[in-house]
């Protein structure tokens, strides 16, 4: 694929001022996209990613938005449209978590992720998806007329002790991109899911923090290594390029295996 196969192309990354959210920003913008940094916290560090992609000679802006909140959210693409006129691809990033044992899990921590992780993926895809009917498909730019990639989780399918509330969030979002996709591929808009397994984010610091919680984290990838945010970044690129155009529906895991139920690779 070539590395500016994006190019002409408009983009807005949820969440996108750390972690997977930023190296996917950074990526699309290698790839030629214009890409809009999403963040509702540390603005410094959204700076930081924009001006990462404009010193690489990248376009990109920052827009601060709660995508739990549909004014935020619709406020956000207004700011987009008027700088960047529309939008190509959107990466439904940004998420959340609030952990606790099930019996002592608080309505507000319940809610909290439920809201970022699943209805904030709702209220940015509804904004692109009207964007994406009102303009169609622009063929120089690409045969699709929009892409939307779902940043979900291994979780989607694998149940997590002590997480109900992100993993009932991803389960969720499953079903989301998949009813999305169903409806929206007559009017050639493809929407797809990443599925990322164990990956070096701030998110989970802890789970690999001493070589003892490494190792005990290994034991779940099969493949023998902790992802990185740039394995989920380069797959996010060539998802959303026309390389990918029959894909629709899907959700592809990059986890180093961690779906292959390794605890069975001996007999079970």
């Amino acid at each position: 694929m070539g590395k500016k196969h994006l190019s002409g192309q408009k983009a807005l990354v949820t969440g996108a001022n750390s972690g997977i959210g930023a190296t996917v920003a950074k990526e699309l913008a290698k790839a030629g996209a214009a890409v809009a940094v999403n963040y509702v916290v540390n603005p410094e560090e959204a700076q930081r990613v924009v001006g990462e992609i404009k010193e690489s000679g990248g376009e990109a802006m920052a827009l601060r938005a709660d995508v739990s909140n549909e004014d935020h959210v619709q406020m956000m693409f207004r700011e987009m449209f008027t700088r960047f006129g529309t939008i190509d691809i959107l990466i439904n990033n940004a998420g959340i978590q609030r952990d606790a044992p099930f019996a002592e899990m608080s309505l507000d921590y319940w809610n909290t992720v439920i809201s970022v992780n699943l209805t904030g993926q709702f209220l940015c895809a509804r904004e692109a998806v009207k964007e994406f009917l009102r303009r169609g498909v622009v063929p120089d730019v690409s045969c699709a007329a929009g892409k939307i990639i779902c940043m979900s989780s291994v979780h989607e399918v694998i149940p997590w002790t002590n997480h109900a509330n992100y993993a009932a969030s991803k389960g969720g979002v499953m079903m989301l991109m998949k009813s999305m996709a169903q409806e929206l591929a007559p009017r050639r808009i493809r929407v797809n899911s990443i599925c990322p397994g164990a990956i070096k984010t701030p998110i989970n610091v802890s789970a690999r923090s001493t070589p003892e919680a490494e190792k005990a984290l290994l034991k779940f990838i099969p493949y023998g290594r902790i992802g990185e945010t740039d394995d989920i970044g380069r797959v996010a690129v060539w998802l959303a390029s026309d390389d990918a155009d029959y894909i629709t529906g899907a959700s592809l895991f990059v986890d180093g295996g961690m779906t292959l139920y390794p605890g069975f690779s001996t007999g079970g």
